[in-house]
Parts: structure tokens; C-alpha cells; sequence
């Protein structure tokens, strides 16, 4: 099998990371295959497993949630993903793509009804920023993604605690 999360840019640009190993740990962390430096985002939020022909998705505990086509997947338990689903992490949203489908990538419609969110626990340091400064913000981390080999960093300057601890 052969698959992939894409993800979606407000501005219509998309960006394809390929899934190499049996299994992908997304979230915050280093350590982690794709890696999403964002205070929305768990160390390790989920993880997406290949058997076979099949995708699971699982939410490894995340605070925030995962979300697959909008609905929130139950922590620690096993989701089947085919192609053409929107996965929801933080802000971002990937499209999973299987084999090459779907060939066309595009977002979700904008019509379906909105889906309650757990808000993050307050942060000693609130960042003072409006909501087009932080699209620009997440825009400007993003627009550096790179894949190497099946590893996925998307940041190498995050210093949280349990980083530090493991140094």
C-alpha cells in the first residue's frame, strides 16, 4: 500500500507526506515521525498504522482530539481510514490519499455543521496574537515541511520540557 497525508493550506497549496513505515506517531514531539510543532498539538498525538491493505487511525491520549471527517475519534481505539478522509490534528487538515486516490485534492466542505472542540487548558504564557496573525504564523512554520527518509520534522527549535528532560 501505498499512502500518504496531504496537507491542506488555506491558500490552496497542498503538501504530500508519505506514510513509509508500518507505523506513523504524529505529534510534538522529536521523536515522532511527523512532526507538528503547535501548542493544539499532543507529544504524541496519534498514530497511523498500515496492515495490509488497511489504514487505521488511533488518538494516543491527545488533549485537544483527533478528528476524522469531523467526528472526534476515541482515545486508544482503532479507526479504519480510506482514502479521500479528512484527518483533523490542531488547525491542520490532511487528506489521506491510498494508492493515489483521490487524484484531486480538496478541502472539506465548508457547509457541514461545526463540531464541538475541546478547548486547551490555559498556558501560563497566553500568546497575545489575532486569528490572521496566527494563520500567517502556522503558514510560516508549515511552509518548511520537509520529508526525509520515512521522518518528518516539522520544527527543530521546540524545546518543551520532557525534551529537555530526555536530553
Amino acid at each position: 500500500m501505498n499512502a500518504s497525508l496531504v496537507l491542506l493550506k488555506k491558500d490552496g497549496a497542498w503538501k504530500a507526506f508519505p506514510l513509509a513505515g508500518s507505523m506513523t506517531v504524529l505529534g510534538r514531539r522529536h521523536d515522532c515521525d511527523l512532526r507538528i510543532p503547535l501548542p493544539e498539538v499532543s507529544r504524541q498525538h496519534c498514530q497511523l498504522s498500515q496492515n495490509g491493505d488497511s489504514l487505521v487511525l488511533r488518538d494516543l491520549g491527545s488533549h485537544c482530539g483527533t478528528f476524522l471527517n469531523d467526528q472526534r475519534v476515541d482515545k486508544e481505539k482503532d479507526i479504519s481510514v480510506k482514502a479521500g478522509d479528512y484527518l483533523r490534528i490542531g488547525p491542520l487538515i490532511f487528506v489521506c490519499q491510498v494508492n493515489g486516490k483521490p487524484e484531486k485534492i480538496t478541502p472539506p466542505r465548508k457547509n457541514a455543521p461545526p463540531v464541538a472542540q475541546a478547548k486547551p487548558q490555559p498556558r501560563k504564557a497566553a500568546l497575545d496574537v489575532d486569528d490572521d496573525e496566527l494563520s500567517d504564523k502556522i503558514d510560516d512554520e508549515l511552509s518548511d515541511l520537509d520529508v526525509s527518509d520515512s521522518f518528518a520534522n516539522l520544527d527543530e527549535s521546540d524545546s518543551d520540557l520532557e525534551d529537555l528532560k530526555n536530553a
